[in-house]
């Protein structure tokens, strides 16, 4: 079913730029909105991420999008990219976003993300494009007193540099907005991405040694890396291990394609939180992701990481009820299709 987008438009096809468009969720979201008769137009500096992800959505989709190749924090690459294209709407997805990583690395965190977003929101200023959907995280809200959390917990109490830049840039975007309020400005606080494209032929392959745990735990298993750190068992949790929320890839794209119909072309402040309203431990997914794959998967108990917090999950009651979309993907899809994925292909999208 294909999902009016920007309607007022007519049957043109909707041209969206989709910055970091090569990555994990910027891909899966690339799929969806294909299959919604949208036009992405990536733009990617390939930090983490490979070209032979067009390829794969060329090969699901019978379309193969346009890429640009450059990086957000170049003014003029950017105008050229807006002067090529009629487009509506930005969905923001480029950044660094590794917790661990911006702990020692906080000024390329900080100019990738903010400074990035910064130069962004200038050439899209100039280009007359008002409407951008930000790949926000539910670290602005740093340790939360309560969960679940709703939108309007108190956020900025950030515990790394990762989740800093992250509210920093809500803040940018929402100052931008309360000066020039015909702009359409949505932040998307995901939760834990996990998953992959239910075919195998997609899913999350970080360069270097992953940060998250899904991709991790997928790489003991296909044997890749011999053990699982598990970051802390003296959590307040009920086995000691941290809580997330973890959300399925492809439930999270599809809200994307849902914040774009239901608010992208509303003037507004719009913030969504995107998760399941559900909370699994690190030791609970080991065990789902044991049984997707038929065997135990070796892990070992490491001191807790600078940083993290003890649990998390999302209250999604704002966004079913504004944007009609509900995650549904169970976790025990989360995990098989992380397997086929990784089974499929051990190396990622290494084609060696």
């Amino acid at each position: 079913m294909r999902n009016k987008v920007f309607s007022s438009l007519g049957e043109s096809k909707v041209e969206i730029l989709v910055t970091g468009g090569m990555g994990y969720i910027g891909s899966h979201t690339c799929v969806q909105m294909i299959e919604a008769g949208i036009t992405p137009i990536i733009v990617d500096n390939l930090c983490n991420a490979k070209e032979e992800v067009l390829t794969r959505i060329e090969a699901l989709t019978g379309i193969r999008p346009i890429f640009h190749h450059g990086d957000i924090r170049d003014e003029a690459f950017l105008d050229t990219v807006f002067s090529q294209h009629r487009i509506e709407a930005v969905i923001h997805f480029a950044g660094l976003k590794a917790v661990g990583e911006s702990v020692a690395k906080p000024l390329e965190y900080y100019d990738n993300n903010v400074t990035g977003t910064l130069v962004l929101a200038r050439s899209m200023r100039k280009a007359g494009v008002k409407s951008i959907v930000f790949s926000s995280s539910a670290t602005v809200y740093g340790d939360p007193d309560i969960v679940p959390i709703t939108e309007d917990s108190p956020t900025g109490a950030t515990t790394n540099p990762y989740g800093t830049s992250k509210h920093m840039v809500e803040q940018c975007l929402s100052d931008l907005f309360k000066a020039e309020d015909n702009w359409s400005i949505t932040l998307l606080r995901y939760f834990n991405p996990v998953g992959a494209h239910p075919s195998g032929s997609m899913g999350e392959d970080p360069q270097g040694i992953p940060n998250n745990l899904m991709p991790f735990i997928a790489q003991v298993a296909v044997g890749r890396r011999e053990k699982l750190a598990v970051f802390g068992n003296d959590y307040p949790t009920p086995d000691g291990t941290g809580v997330r929320d973890y959300i399925h890839v492809m439930d999270l794209a599809d809200g994307h394609i849902a914040a774009l119909t239901a608010v992208g072309k509303k003037a507004g402040l719009h913030i969504y939180n995107l998760g399941t309203g559900k909370g699994s431990s690190v030791l609970e997914m080991v065990e789902a992701f044991s049984q997707a794959c038929g065997k135990a998967v070796p892990f070992e108990i490491c001191p807790r990481r600078a940083g993290d917090i003890a649990e998390c999950w999302a209250s999604t009651t704002k966004a079913e009820r504004d944007l009609g979309w509900k995650a549904t993907r169970t976790v025990a899809e989360m995990t098989a299709d992380t397997w086929r994925w990784q089974s499929e292909n051990p190396q990622g999208y290494s084609l060696v």
